[in-house]
This record gives structure tokens, sequence and C-alpha cells, in this order.
């Protein structure tokens, strides 16, 4: 996957589309993948890009693309050039699911799932229980070493590890440990059963 990081400010947005490819055409299909992937990166707000193979044959291909802004990611998916080797490559393949993620969905993203997002009511429970327990505990630590710092300082101190841990630590974890209830189906309570 090539990627490049993503400006100040901006919301990224990932795109992922799964495609079915006709069979025998795979060779075919990841050639015009790259394409459209080449096709995207002159595209301002390009972040990256990406192939997913399937697990098993006939499986779902995954092609995975970022932008910094729903804004620039319309601009690319309006344009000429994206419709042209769309074009060109519908006899390869057929798309059968699109999912797009931004802001918190990432936190709750697992890898080889490509289900939607769990409601944002249950990403909101989640997040804040996580980012409660890490400021309290940062904030038992840090308070009596910080206490004489100013205080855009103080909150830095603690703000910047606790974005940094429920990026890459917390939100990993706790998203694969809560996955049954956070990704049950309407009407099911999650209970396990």
């Amino acid at each position: 996957m090539t990627s490049r990081p993503a400006p100040a400010g901006g919301e990224p947005v990932t795109v992922t589309v799964a495609r079915r490819v006709a069979p025998g055409r795979e060779g075919e299909f990841e050639a015009w993948a790259e394409k459209l992937t080449r096709a995207s990166a002159l595209f301002p707000g390009f972040l990256g890009a990406g192939l997913l193979r399937p697990g098993r044959v006939g499986e779902d291909w995954h092609v995975v693309y970022r932008f910094d802004s729903t804004a620039r990611l319309a601009e690319w998916e309006r344009s000429p050039a994206r419709a042209r080797l769309l074009d060109e490559g519908e006899e390869l393949m057929q798309t059968t699911a699109v999912h797009r993620t931004s802001g918190l969905e990432t936190w709750f993203a697992l890898p080889g799932r490509t289900a939607p997002a769990p409601p944002r009511w249950k990403m909101f429970l989640v997040s804040v229980a996580g980012i409660f327990a890490l400021q309290l505990v940062l904030h038992l630590l840090l308070d009596p070493a910080v206490d004489s710092w100013a205080l855009p300082i103080r909150v830095a101190a603690v703000a910047v590890p606790v974005t940094a841990l429920m990026t890459w630590v917390v939100m990993p974890r706790v998203a694969w440990l809560l996955q049954r209830w956070l990704y049950a189906p309407p009407g099911d309570r999650g209970s396990g059963h």
C-alpha cells in the first residue's frame, strides 16, 4: 500500500471497494487497479491506495484508497479520468460493496473486516470510556510533575499521549475485544449467545 502523510487539520476519508473479479482475469484486474491507483495519485488530497487480494479463489478483492477530505475525494470520484478507467475495467469485475470511513470510524476498523462501522452511539460510549480512563490515569501520573506548567502545555501533556494511545494501543484492542457487541446486527442485543 502506498501512502502520504495526512495534512494537519484534515479529516481523512478511507474508501474500501469490494470487487468480484471475472475468473481467469485476475492479472488484468491487478494491472487495471494499478492504473486506477496511479490516476488517483495525481489528484489533490490523495493520501494512499492499495489492493487487498482475496484469501481464497472466487472471493472479493478489495481496493482501498484515502483522501484528506470528503471534498477532495468527491473531486476524484466525479472526475472524467476515473469514469473512463471504470468503463475500461467493467468487463474485468463487478463492484459488490463500497464502504467509507472517516473520523472515529477508523478507530473501529478491524483487520480483515469489511462490515460497516458500528452504530455511532456504540462508538461514542466506547470512545468516552477509553478517553476517560486514559485521562484519569495520565492526570494521576502527570499532575504532580506538571502542576506549575502553563495550562496549554499541561493540556498538551495529556492530550497528545491520550490521542496516540487511543489510536495505536487502546482502540485496536478494545474494538477487537468488544467486536461481538459493537458489530451485532440491529435487533440483536449482543448477548454473546
